[in-house]
């Protein structure tokens, strides 16, 4: 009887094994999905919010991103025949996104890019854990998401120069396809 009061109590607990994010039993494509959810809306955009993606990666230090993708979608492939299964415990799921174009943030610029992006997003079991180990990709952040980052930018911009130059990107944003 104790014991199985134990194993109820274990499994009641918040944080267990099996609600752990990334847990073996759980579907990757859920992990990358998740990941991605949290990417779509700027997550990275910001070093407060950027550590919402720490228990989807294996990576502890990104790079700081001269530019974004601006996305109007990303799939990720759920027919696990479509993945690259390297072991039980290592698999490569593709996702397509489809790109707007690429924002860049020193001199605020926007390059329409549109085009379609198929990437393989490597998971693999890491502590026990899924963990997105491959590729660390510039943040891919939604369209109406990007057009809100500007406007946050242009809040505090004093430099009238700098200011037009948002105002532009902003615009061009909206209109872009």
């Amino acid at each position: 009887m104790m014991r199985w009061l134990c194993m109820v109590f274990v499994l009641l607990m918040p944080g267990s094994v099996s609600a752990q994010t990334g847990s073996l039993n759980k579907d990757p494509a859920k992990l990358v999905k998740k990941y991605l959810e949290l990417d779509s809306k700027g997550a990275r955009l910001h070093a407060l919010t950027r550590v919402a993606q720490q228990p989807y990666v294996a990576w502890t230090n990104e790079p700081v991103w001269g530019h974004i993708v601006v996305i109007s979608r990303y799939d990720v492939v759920d027919d696990a025949a479509q993945w690259e299964v390297r072991n039980n415990l290592d698999v490569v799921i593709p996702v397509e996104f489809l790109v707007i174009g690429s924002l860049y943030l020193e001199q605020p610029t926007f390059l329409p890019e549109p085009q379609t992006e198929r990437i393989g997003f490597r998971v693999k079991a890491v502590n026990g854990l899924w963990r997105l180990v491959e590729p660390m990709l510039p943040p891919h952040v939604g369209q109406k998401r990007a057009v809100n980052f500007v406007r946050e930018a242009m809040v505090g911009e004093s430099d009238g120069m700098r200011m037009a130059a948002l105002t532009s990107v902003r615009d061009e944003l909206k209109r872009a396809r």
